[in-house]
């Protein structure tokens, strides 16, 4: 398989989606989350499916790879490519549980979405034979609107855990009122009194050196990588895209635009061709960077040579 076209491929299907999202875009900031449509879009594409474990529907392709459908789809609408990264970083959170926890999270469809918070400030976990007992408020959990699981970072006797909770066991509070990417609908979730599972938690210190039960789960480099060696990644290729997108929109205004003080058309201006230039160069370079470092990073996990441990 040329590993390089099969890529370009997946780009090609979420520029597809980009005209829709641009147009929508202005909805859903006034929504604050993103619209039930657009979600069913990104699943229809299959964009959501992309890097998810093969085992539990998905088509398996290296974490990476989200990063580049990410940063296209934020020429579009910065919410929706910010959720689509968060969406899909889950399913490589997800695959790093314990199989049993894994089975639950996918059991009613492979099309599974979640939410996520890492602030444990305002949680309580609490040993209980079997598992642990969980209250507490969390904040910032983009995408949560959409979401039928959350993982949740809490403190636990023997160190942070993310643990995994069903809808059933939280309520979304919305407190997103915000003046940019308010699409993203980052509410904060609240947990009054939920039991969670052993088996429905794990070390974060495991997820930081890549020694999670998801590493015998998956065989795949993606299980080999310490947490926040690509973790950052997710929100940053929305970023770049959303700079592209500023870019597009500003190219496509100055084609048509002629300058009031003599007349000239702006496109033509060797001051806007240079600023564009430059910008392009900016975001390109940028781009270029991220596809350099994340390729290494798999790369050498593939061959057993682990990144340093994050």
């Amino acid at each position: 398989m040329d590993v390089e076209l099969d890529r370009q491929e997946w780009i090609h299907r979420a520029a597809k989606l980009v005209p829709m999202l641009r147009e929508r875009a202005a909805e859903t900031e006034a929504r604050r989350c993103i619209p039930q449509d657009i979600v069913d879009a990104l699943h229809a594409s299959e964009v959501l499916r992309a890097v998810q474990p093969k085992r539990f529907g998905g088509l398996g392709y290296d974490f990476h790879l989200a990063f580049d459908i990410a940063a296209e789809l934020g020429r579009g609408c910065g919410s929706t490519a910010w959720c689509y990264g968060v969406w899909s970083s889950h399913t490589w959170l997800a695959g790093m549980f314990p199989e049993q926890a894994q089975e639950a999270y996918w059991a009613d469809s492979p099309d599974t979405l979640s939410s996520t918070s890492f602030n444990p400030a305002r949680g309580k976990v609490r040993a209980v034979p079997g598992g642990y007992q969980v209250t507490g408020q969390w904040d910032f959990s983009s995408g949560c609107d959409a979401a039928s699981w959350v993982l949740l970072v809490g403190n636990g006797p023997d160190g942070q855990l993310m643990l995994m909770l069903p809808r059933s066991d939280y309520t979304i509070e919305d407190t997103w009122f915000v003046s940019g990417l308010r699409g993203t609908g980052s509410k904060d979730i609240h947990v009054a009194d939920a039991f969670v599972p052993e088996h429905r938690t794990v070390l974060i210190q495991d997820m930081r050196e890549a020694r999670t039960p998801g590493r015998e789960v998956h065989d795949r480099a993606d299980y080999r990588i310490p947490l926040r060696s690509v973790l950052s990644f997710t929100l940053a290729s929305p970023v770049l895209g959303m700079a592209q997108g500023a870019l597009d929109v500003f190219e496509a205004q100055m084609r048509g635009a002629v300058s009031a003080r003599d007349g000239k058309k702006r496109a033509e201006s060797t001051n806007i061709q240079m600023r564009l230039s430059e910008s392009a160069a900016e975001v390109y370079t940028a781009r270029l960077i991220m596809h350099h470092d994340t390729r290494e990073i798999f790369a050498r996990a593939r061959c057993g040579d682990m990144p340093a441990l994050g």
